[in-house]
């Protein structure tokens, strides 16, 4: 067999149309446009090129886009003073501060500054709490993806068996929880669990969030089970010339499609869903704040 491979791309791009959609919704019953704040600290290449693209869709899909910049030596006060003062403003729903930050700022300080309610990256203590609860909030973006990938391919996922592996804030936990809410049976290892592989091979639903490329085999993995990998490692490709580079997942590709049901690629797998997800949650932030129905066309 050969296994289906889920289109994350072809997803995502489907979930940001139904936020344009519902963008233009609120616009025209509701008066408003929706608003994401994004603050960049710093100069890591990386971070440039994300909070780019978040801006270019964020505007393509109609909403108001805040971006801004600051220096690298930037005081942490005055971060969480621009924090402060984009909680105050009425146009922005959403803030995402993105991460690394510079090594002389506490993360989870300024996470927790922004208010839940505006809280569209779900990293705050009081989001998690919400979360690990049950109780209304926003979830991170890229678990919230890998939720909608999973549901996607299986539809009901009420009884099966889900493997986490890897228990970061960012990935791992929250994806246990929103799996744990779909009632499924979940599993959480890490890169210290005790025969790996004999719990994958458990696993109808496996997502794979450890940072180690191809760490799991193919023949960990149970016949027809869904394989999320939201891996992203950076590996050396001379076959692509000197000094040359690829990315790969956690999941060796290549063994798991003769195994999987369905598997995520890497790239143009779980990656594009989280600025989707992050417009997608910026929109439910909008409509809760506003007091307004959040537009049955957004999760058509």
């Amino acid at each position: 067999m050969s296994a289906d491979i889920i289109d994350g791309k072809a997803f995502a791009e489907g979930v940001r149309e139904r936020v344009a959609i519902a963008v233009a919704i609120l616009k025209e019953k509701h008066e408003f446009t929706p608003g994401l704040a994004v603050v960049l600290v710093g100069d890591d290449p990386a971070s440039q090129v994300y909070v780019r693209s978040k801006g270019k869709q964020t505007i393509e899909a109609g909403m108001a886009s805040f971006e801004h910049k600051l220096p690298a030596e930037t005081p942490e006060a005055d971060l969480l003073a621009l924090v402060e003062k984009l909680n105050a403003d009425d146009r922005v729903h959403g803030i995402l501060v993105q991460m690394p930050l510079p090594k002389h700022m506490n993360e989870a300080k300024v996470v927790n500054t922004i208010l839940p309610e505006k809280d569209v990256d779900g990293l705050s203590a009081i989001s998690a709490g919400r979360l690990v609860l049950g109780e209304e909030g926003l979830v991170p973006c890229t678990p919230t993806g890998v939720l909608m990938l999973a549901k996607d391919v299986r539809g009901d996922l009420s009884g099966l068996n889900a493997l986490v592996i890897g228990r970061s804030i960012l990935v791992g936990k929250p994806v246990a929880q929103l799996l744990l809410a779909e009632n499924c049976t979940v599993t959480m290892a890490h890169s210290r669990t005790k025969d790996l592989a004999a719990h994958c091979r458990q696993a109808d639903i496996l997502v794979a969030a450890v940072g180690r490329p191809r760490m799991i085999k193919g023949d960990w993995i149970k016949l027809g089970a869904t394989v999320l990998d939201v891996g992203i490692n950076r590996i050396d490709a001379p076959e692509r010339g000197e000094g040359k580079t690829r990315l790969v997942g956690d999941v060796d590709f290549d063994e798991a499609l003769e195994v999987a049901g369905a598997i995520t690629p890497v790239p143009k797998g779980i990656g594009p869903m989280t600025i989707a997800c992050l417009l997608h949650n910026t929109i439910v932030a909008a409509c809760r704040q506003k007091d307004v129905s959040i537009p049955t066309e957004l999760d058509k």
